[in-house]
């Protein structure tokens, strides 16, 4: 049985790194899947949505091989609302790989381990001891594990021609793993150019997004800085969805959903890897344009609509009817009635 004191945010065992990954990325692919199947993005949006999933993903599993032997180091998952790896788990791994070189050549030859495995145990019948198992884990993670799909804490999707049937001439996207929440946040902003070519401002763009968008704050603050860093941008449409918190055994947190799971699982009511996940998306608009500075430095500027929030909660069927019964106004407040995902089964043995 994985043990998960409330009073631990540490993964501290090959079963509960095994258990926590497979939560993770099966809750991450329900998601991407309901997320299409309710329209809740378009088709541009999901295919840019599930990159940066896919990012989440490689990068919570890299992590899974870093520290599944290592005896010194616990992976941390966030104690706040969340779910999710600490946000430094993901630096931890990107200063790794920076350095990767000077690990391998502390590391024994391959085919020595390899030929030390099979003595150990088809001659000797012992079994390999955790110490040449993490040195063999160390291999596979230096060797295989690319930097650059890493989900860093800013990462810059294109600039592409918006989607056909969008107002707009252009669309971006960007995500950001927020260090204060330690949650992802997935941004999209379509916006027209006041030019004829879009590259002359490219970089541009590209620069005052990680300026001026890299973290969590008022949606139409965001908006407004975009607008006023980038003369020749329009923005028109700005969308942001923030993904977590991941609720599940390993959160621990004041959200009424994770307790709900929590005391669930204590009382044996509904299984060890039961899982739901929250998701929020917001929304602004610009109603308008208007005119700001003097003759020879006037910029034209968006008028931005109240920002629009939607709540949603994915959850499998046992999981909905449970927060109905304990949570009713929180489901009651949601865009839609929760979501249903199917049932995550895992079978771990000692």
């Amino acid at each position: 049985m994985i043990v998960t004191p409330l009073d631990s945010a540490i993964l501290d065992s090959k079963e509960q790194y095994i258990f926590y990954h497979k939560m993770v990325d099966f809750a991450l692919k329900e998601l991407i899947v309901s997320t299409q199947r309710q329209h809740l993005c378009n088709a541009q949006e999901v295919i840019f949505f599930k990159q940066y999933c896919d990012l989440l993903l490689y990068s919570i599993e890299a992590m899974r091989v870093k520290y599944m032997y290592d005896e010194e180091d616990n992976m941390k998952i966030d104690l706040t609302d969340s779910g999710f790896p600490n946000y430094l788990e993901f630096r931890y791994l990107f200063n790794d790989l920076e350095l990767r070189d000077q690990y391998i050549q502390k590391l024994p030859d391959v085919d020595h381990l390899k030929e030390q495995f099979l003595d150990v145990l088809l001659r000797q019948k012992k079994h390999i001891k955790r110490r040449d198992l993490f040195q063999a884990a160390s291999i596979v993670y230096y060797t295989s594990v690319d930097k650059q799909f890493i989900f860093n804490r800013f990462v810059q999707g294109k600039v592409i021609q918006a989607p056909e049937g969008i107002d707009q001439e252009y669309m971006t996207s960007w995500s950001f793993y927020d260090v204060s929440h330690n949650r992802p946040f997935m941004c999209f902003m379509y916006f027209n150019y006041d030019g004829n070519n879009i590259n002359k401002i490219k970089e541009k763009v590209y620069t005052a997004l990680k300026q001026a968008a890299d973290r969590e704050m008022s949606l139409d603050a965001m908006a407004y800085a975009l607008d006023r860093k980038v003369p020749e941008l329009f923005p028109k449409v700005l969308k942001r969805i923030d993904l977590g918190p991941v609720h599940n055994v390993f959160a621990k947190d004041e959200n009424e959903i994770t307790h709900a799971i929590l005391e669930g699982v204590a009382k044996k009511d509904i299984p060890l890897e039961s899982y739901a996940v929250s998701m929020a998306i917001e929304e602004v608009r610009s109603k308008g344009e208007f005119s700001e500075g003097g003759f020879f430095s006037k910029q034209t500027l968006q008028k931005w609509s109240d920002v629009i929030k939607e709540n949603y909660v994915f959850a499998p069927h046992r999981i909905i009817q449970m927060l109905y019964s304990k949570s009713p106004e929180l489901m009651n407040n949601l865009a839609k009635p929760p979501i249903q995902v199917a049932d995550l089964n895992i079978d771990i043995k000692e």
